[in-house]
């Protein structure tokens, strides 16, 4: 882990941000491991609606078509639920992979910085703003 002078894990910030406290780096941390069980149990949670909706889906061949549709809407919401719920473990993931590793709060797109009041406000943040925004628009 990149350490400063002081023995501290060194987390960049920005011009005009304080540093980072031990405690707050600790909070980091713990709200990435927090989160990271918390996404992984949703899933669990959110595969098995998966599987009883799916389930329901091939039951009963005379079924009322509205009912077909209704399920088959409720499966697609679902199955759209546990892609952003993966997705956001795998942010939780590579920012905990970072942090430990002693590369967090690095932009990963320009090498900048990400920003303290960011990373405290959305920990698995891997881009600053800038470059978040430039992705999101494409």
């Amino acid at each position: 882990m990149a350490k400063s002078a002081e023995g501290n894990l060194s987390v960049p910030v920005l011009e005009g941000e304080d540093p980072w406290t031990e405690e707050e780096l600790a909070d980091i941390r713990d709200d990435l491991v927090f989160d990271i069980g918390r996404m992984e149990r949703a899933i669990r949670t959110a595969e098995k609606g998966l599987e009883k909706l799916f389930d329901e889906g091939t039951e009963g061949a005379g079924r009322d078509p509205a009912d077909v549709g209704s399920t088959n809407f409720e499966r697609d919401q679902e199955m759209s639920l546990v892609q952003n719920a993966r997705d956001m473990l795998d942010q939780a993931q590579t920012a905990l992979r970072l942090f430990d590793a002693g590369q967090y709060g690095w932009c990963e797109a320009c090498g900048e910085p990400i920003g303290k009041d960011r990373l405290m406000v959305f920990p698995r943040a891997t881009m600053c703003v800038t470059c978040k925004q430039r992705e999101e628009r494409r």
